[in-house]
């Protein structure tokens, strides 16, 4: 099957300019969009673009909208929020593809930058593809499949050329309608490394790529939407509570690098290395993601951290797989497995015990 690089950067750009397009009013009765378009409708955002093909996306009353394509190049149209979060998401409805197309939960985080997938079903290609396979999460009633994947130099919500990661969740059986719980996704994530920013929009969306089809979804869910990746950082991850104490063991190459130590994105404490290999230590309540990040790459200054140790359980840098300051392949964020950070980024270490 057709392994598409290309699938994901016409809706990117599409979100790129959103600052110029019209906004539908709020009504309930059916409005049906031939133009790309993004706003608010009967309490939920929207958002709908098409390259080319023929594409009928209409926005009912609440969450519901319906769609049906043929002879399309790439369009995607759904219901959701702005800003997403951590909800307890509801859905039903139908889904006919016919070719390569899926259904997604799907959003973006700012700090770190971040295009995330939770698919519940698809066509004729499942995504991504198998490529950056991380482990699995069990949510719902079923389990997903976890991805890391990078797009570099591509179109992104905050501008045209960017290298961000995607995360995935892809259900291992297909199904249309039932229950989407984000959180659990997102702290799975945060386990193996993969952090979240600041959210930005998230719709249940169907996609379609040089295919056929239609679906007929409504969505809706409870929960408040937050601007950050977790509601409350301390009990909603899926660390646990309690104070842990942190060591990271680290240097610089010239002395003056600046490293921070974040739990969950927060700042736990920040500390100036010298040229010497040092165990920096630091106690606090946060739950979640662990990451150390090198903040201040000028010239000649790079990081090694040798390792870090949670409540003295020791976790080797060159063992974790999540690693956006490590200069290779030609580019910053371009590996992973090392010790070194050559450029402003972080390591990713799992979750707090």
């Amino acid at each position: 099957m057709k392994k598409r690089r290309s699938f994901r950067v016409p809706l990117l750009t599409a979100v790129l300019s959103v600052a110029g397009l019209a906004f539908l009013p709020t009504a309930n009765a059916q409005q049906c969009l031939t133009n790309n378009q993004t706003g608010n409708h009967d309490g939920y955002y929207y958002s709908f673009w098409k390259d080319s093909g023929n594409v009928t996306f209409c926005l009912h009353s609440g969450g519901r909208y319906t769609s049906q394509w043929s002879n399309i190049n790439n369009w995607v149209g759904g219901k959701g929020w702005n800003p997403g979060g951590r909800r307890t998401v509801t859905y039903s409805g139908s889904f006919n593809p016919n070719g390569n197309s899926y259904l997604t939960l799907y959003g973006w985080t700012t700090n770190p930058l971040v295009e995330y997938y939770i698919v519940d079903s698809w066509g004729s290609w499942r995504p991504p593809g198998g490529s950056g396979f991380m482990g699995t999460v069990t949510s719902d009633g079923g389990t997903y499949d976890v991805y890391r994947t990078q797009r570099v130099n591509a179109p992104c919500i905050i501008g045209d050329s960017c290298t961000f990661y995607q995360y995935w969740s892809v259900r291992q059986q297909k199904r249309v309608g039932g229950t989407i719980t984000t959180g659990n996704h997102f702290d799975a994530w945060a386990s193996y490394g993969m952090n979240l920013g600041q959210h930005n929009y998230m719709v249940m969306a169907t996609e379609g790529y040089q295919s056929s089809g239609s679906s007929d979804i409504t969505v809706g869910g409870s929960g408040s939407s937050s601007s950050s990746s977790s509601s409350s950082s301390s009990s909603s991850s899926s660390g646990g509570g309690g104070s842990k104490t942190i060591v990271v063991r680290a240097r610089g190459s010239t002395g003056g690098e600046q490293i921070s130590l974040r739990v969950n994105n927060q700042t736990v404490q920040n500390w100036t290395l010298g040229t010497n290999m040092q165990s920096y230590t630091a106690t606090t309540n946060l739950s979640g993601g662990i990451t150390v990040h090198f903040t201040n790459d000028n010239g000649s200054r790079d990081v090694q951290v040798d390792y870090i140790q949670v409540n003295g359980q020791t976790r080797q840098s060159e063992q974790q797989s999540y690693n956006t300051g490590l200069y290779a392949n030609g580019q910053c964020g371009g590996g992973a497995y090392s010790e070194w950070m050559h450029c402003n980024g972080a390591i990713g270490y799992g979750n707090t015990p």
